[in-house]
């Protein structure tokens, strides 16, 4: 199972989660960095099973710039049947 830890005390930006989320899962160099390549890599290009740990979130300075991240993770969540896991502390 792939292992994805996204630490948001090292984050400062949704583009920092994009770089952190497609290195450690090996994708492509060209990803989008948007919402919608989000739902593409998490839904059909990345490598499942998988989990992704969301470490720290509400610590961030401004977590709600994350809102919309999160929700789309968790969209993914439940399309795919347990193959994605989500854990956030």
């Amino acid at each position: 199972m792939l292992v994805i830890t996204l630490d948001f005390r090292q984050l400062r930006d949704r583009q920092d989660l994009y770089r952190q989320l497609i290195e450690q899962s090996e994708g492509p160099a060209t990803f989008g960095d948007n919402l919608d390549a989000l739902w593409d890599w998490l839904t059909g290009g990345m490598a499942l099973p998988a989990r992704i740990r969301l470490r720290h979130l509400e610590e961030h300075p401004r977590p709600a710039q994350f809102a919309a991240v999160v929700a789309v993770m968790e969209e993914a969540v439940a399309s795919l049947d347990g193959e994605l896991q989500i854990t956030i502390d």
